[in-house]
């Protein structure tokens, strides 16, 4: 198990970089969040690292607050009062922004993975930005180089933690998280 290699101070969230976990993924982020404010705080600065075809896999249990995130991230880019309901039970919903389309997918009631190209997530995969929750009833239609922002409770009810792992160029443009 590796050790935190750095910690970076960011608003009011520590940021701590750890070892790589397999050959080719970018090394862990973790990222303790203290209230809501600090998740919708990631999710924009995520947005703004955010490029068309790119996938961030949402993961954690239910109330982990990856909705919260997912709503933060849409807002950013797109009105922050845009009304952003939850895909709970049409699976997916899409939001314009100016430099292209915003998918966000709640697969938790999807039965088996390929019941996403249903959904069109192979669309979503090539012209816009993906935000999945209940990333792992995908299976392998999940994208390797995604991102993955695994959300887990804090040491308080509102605290939670982020872990954000991913392949392909994840590491640099994570370098940005801070700023």
């Amino acid at each position: 198990m590796a050790s935190p290699a750095s910690r970076i101070k960011m608003g009011n969230a520590r940021i701590a970089a750890s070892g790589k976990r397999e050959a080719g993924l970018a090394p862990d982020i973790i990222i303790e969040l203290p209230d809501e404010g600090a998740t919708c705080a990631l999710a924009a600065r995520l947005a703004r690292l955010a490029r068309s075809g790119d996938v961030f896999a949402l993961a954690g249990d239910l109330g982990s607050g990856k909705t919260t995130l997912a709503r933060a991230f849409i807002r950013s880019l797109t009105d922050p009062a845009a009304e952003v309901p939850s895909p709970t039970f049409t699976f997916c919903q899409a939001y314009d922004f100016d430099y292209g389309i915003i998918w966000h997918f709640d697969l938790y009631r999807m039965e088996k993975p390929e019941d996403a190209v249903e959904l069109g997530i192979e669309q979503a995969f090539s012209e816009g930005i993906s935000l999945i929750e209940w990333p792992e009833r995908l299976g392998r239609w999940l994208p390797a180089d995604c991102l993955t922002v695994a959300l887990t409770d804090g040491q308080t009810p509102d605290a939670r933690l982020a872990r954000l792992s991913g392949g392909g160029g994840w590491s640099e443009r994570l370098g940005g998280i801070a700023g």
